[in-house]
């Protein structure tokens, strides 16, 4: 990897440290997180934000909040409805249908999630997010376990430590060996499995990612885009590819809603903010092993040729039989 590697800074009480944790500038990589939600009014959900930061809100629209941290960044509460967030965004310019859209905002509280987007946060600023998280939950904000139809997740961004093939590459192997491994940690809720935005990858590209042959950044990006032409994946790979050479993803998948940027988005994990032992750094620590096996080549070379002698014909890889034995070797290792 090209990532300059330092002295690990003093690492918060709860989030653990990836295992690089500076870019190819030397500074500290930058992690964002999205977080769905219901229980709350907007209104509400705002200004318990707000009074975590210990700053003001400031009201976009009936759809969209914001919520400015000097020391953190930018931070949106908005309702998760595109269309919604259209028309509060055309009423805030003319303000013609203003008592419709605020009716309709309460309305949709109901039914549709609330999402906090955080700023891009310095991986050794992360606890500042566990007041976040606390003042939403006293607020009364209910995740996926609130309702069976409530398939609410979290999403990590994570910058990726450089653009270069080999780091790419070896982070797409790593998520690839311990995919099945991180469904069954995570423990997903069924009204997520069942929804197309975690989908997994497939079976033949979990092994043809290891393929050696494949070593620039443009075939890296092709055989992605061969197996994988969609957003609909747990780790969607598009917005950070799109990066890189924006004109070769949209080639096969000409979609706007890509948002372009260097990092990782990872969308697996539940969101549990009701529960009173659950912050970000749950999931951040699943990522974090991601992390840690991209940075060893070597193990990443013996669990390929482990998971390729374990594919049989027809039925392939038993998935039961590699989530134990990844999980063994992880622990053996000390990343679990």
């Amino acid at each position: 990897m090209n990532a300059i590697r330092e002295a690990t800074p003093t690492p918060s009480a709860s989030f653990e440290m990836p295992a690089v944790w500076v870019n190819d500038a030397g500074e500290p990589r930058r992690v964002g997180f999205e977080l769905e939600f219901s229980g709350v009014p907007l209104d509400t959900a705002s200004s318990a934000l707000a009074d975590a930061l210990g700053v003001r809100r400031r009201v976009v629209s009936e759809a969209e909040h914001r919520v400015v941290s000097p020391a953190l960044g930018d931070f949106r509460v908005e309702v998760d409805w595109r269309f919604l967030k259209k028309k509060a965004a055309e009423n805030a310019a003319d303000d013609s249908d203003g008592e419709w859209i605020a009716a309709l905002s309460q309305l949709a509280s109901l039914v549709v999630p609330l999402e906090v987007v955080c700023p891009p946060i310095a991986v050794d600023e992360l606890s500042a997010l566990d007041d976040l998280v606390l003042s939403l939950r006293n607020a009364g904000a209910t995740g996926t376990s609130d309702s069976p139809l409530a398939a609410y997740g979290v999403h990590i961004n994570a910058e990726a430590p450089s653009l270069d093939a080999t780091t790419l590459r070896g982070y797409l192997r790593a998520y690839c060996l311990l995919q099945w491994w991180l469904l069954s940690e995570h423990d997903i809720d069924t009204t997520r499995r069942l929804s197309p935005y975690v989908d997994l990858y497939p079976e033949a590209y979990l092994h043809a990612v290891h393929d050696p042959a494949i070593s620039s950044l443009e075939g890296l990006i092709d055989l992605y885009l061969e197996h994988n032409p969609t957003r609909n994946r747990a780790l969607d790979m598009l917005p950070l590819f799109s990066s890189v050479d924006e004109a070769r993803v949209q080639r096969v998948v000409a979609d706007p809603l890509i948002n372009a940027r260097p990092a990782f988005h990872y969308r697996l994990p539940d969101c549990h903010i009701e529960k009173v032992d659950w912050s970000l750094a749950r999931p951040w620590k699943r990522w974090c092993v991601v992390e840690a096996l991209a940075a060893d080549e070597s193990a990443l070379d013996e669990l390929a040729l482990r998971f390729s002698a374990a594919k049989r014909p027809i039925i392939g890889v038993d998935r039961g039989a590699w989530v134990r034995e990844i999980g063994q070797w992880l622990a053996d290792h000390g990343l679990v």
